[in-house]
C-alpha cells in the first residue's frame, strides 16, 4: 500500500521580494498557493543586516489573509513583540540566542494570543530547546547563518531536524526549516521531519512562483 505523502507547508520569505512592491508580491504569493508569508525581521545587531519594522508588516497586512510568520532576528525582541503583534503578525518567532529571557518572551507573545516560535542558529544545540517545547507552537531550524538571503544550505540541519522530531514526540510542535531551501534540499528536510519549508530566492527567482511552490509541496 502506498504511503500517504506528508502535507508540507510552504512559507515564502519576502526577504527576496521586490521591496518597492511588497504588497503586490505578497498578494501574488497567496495566489500562487503559499500557505503563509515569512517576514524576516533583522535589527542590524543580532545579525549584520536591517530589514522590516512593524509599519511594513502593517502596510502589507491588507494584501493577504494568509498567516504572517514573523521571524525576529533581534537582540532584544521584547522591545518590539507588542508592536509586531498589533501590526498583524500571526506567528512570532524569536531566537533562543537573543539577549532577552526566553520564558518572558514566550509569555509576552502568548499575551497577544499569537502562536510562539523559537529559532536556533546552525551551531546551537537542539537539546537547548527541551525546556521550552511544551510551551511553544513551532521551532525554526536555521540551515544557514541568519542575516542574508541566498546562502547555501548547511547539511547539518537535516540531522538537527531529525533530532528535534524525536524530542518533540507527540507534542503539537511544528518544525520549520529556513535557509537554502530548494527542490533539491527540501526532500531530505521533509524526510527528517520538517513540516514547514521557508524559501525565498528559490521562489522569487523562479519563472513561475506557483510552479516553484507546488514543487516544494510535492517533495
Amino acid at each position: 500500500m502506498k504511503q500517504k505523502r506528508k502535507n508540507v507547508l510552504v512559507s515564502p520569505s519576502i526577504l527576496s521580494a521586490d521591496f518597492a512592491n511588497l504588497g503586490r508580491d505578497v498578494r501574488a504569493l497567496q495566489r500562487a498557493g503559499a500557505d503563509m508569508i515569512h517576514v524576516d525581521v533583522m535589527d542590524g545587531h543580532f545579525v549584520p543586516n536591517f530589514t522590516f519594522g512593524p509599519p511594513i508588516v502593517k502596510a502589507i497586512r491588507p494584501y493577504s489573509d494568509l498567516p504572517f510568520d514573523v521571524h525576529l532576528m533581534m537582540a532584544y525582541p521584547s522591545d518590539f513583540i507588542d508592536q509586531f503583534a498589533a501590526a498583524g503578525a500571526d506567528i512570532i518567532t524569536v531566537h533562543l540566542e537573543c539577549c532577552d529571557d526566553t520564558p518572558s518572551l514566550i509569555a509576552q507573545i502568548k499575551k497577544h494570543h499569537k502562536k510562539v516560535g523559537l529559532s536556533i542558529k546552525p551551531h546551537t544545540k537542539v537539546s537547548d530547546l527541551i525546556p521550552y517545547l511544551p510551551d511553544i507552537d513551532q521551532v525554526l531550524i536555521m540551515s544557514v547563518e541568519p542575516g542574508f538571503g541566498g546562502q547555501a544550505f548547511e547539511k547539518q540541519a537535516i540531522k538537527k531536524i531529525a533530532e528535534l522530531k524525536a524530542l518533540i514526540g507527540r507534542k503539537k510542535v511544528q518544525i520549520e526549516v529556513d535557509g537554502g531551501i530548494t527542490d533539491i534540499t527540501a526532500p531530505a528536510c521533509v524526510l527528517a521531519g520538517a513540516d514547514i519549508l521557508v524559501a525565498g530566492s528559490y521562489i522569487f527567482g523562479a519563472r513561475s512562483k506557483a510552479a516553484a511552490i507546488e514543487k516544494l509541496k510535492g517533495v
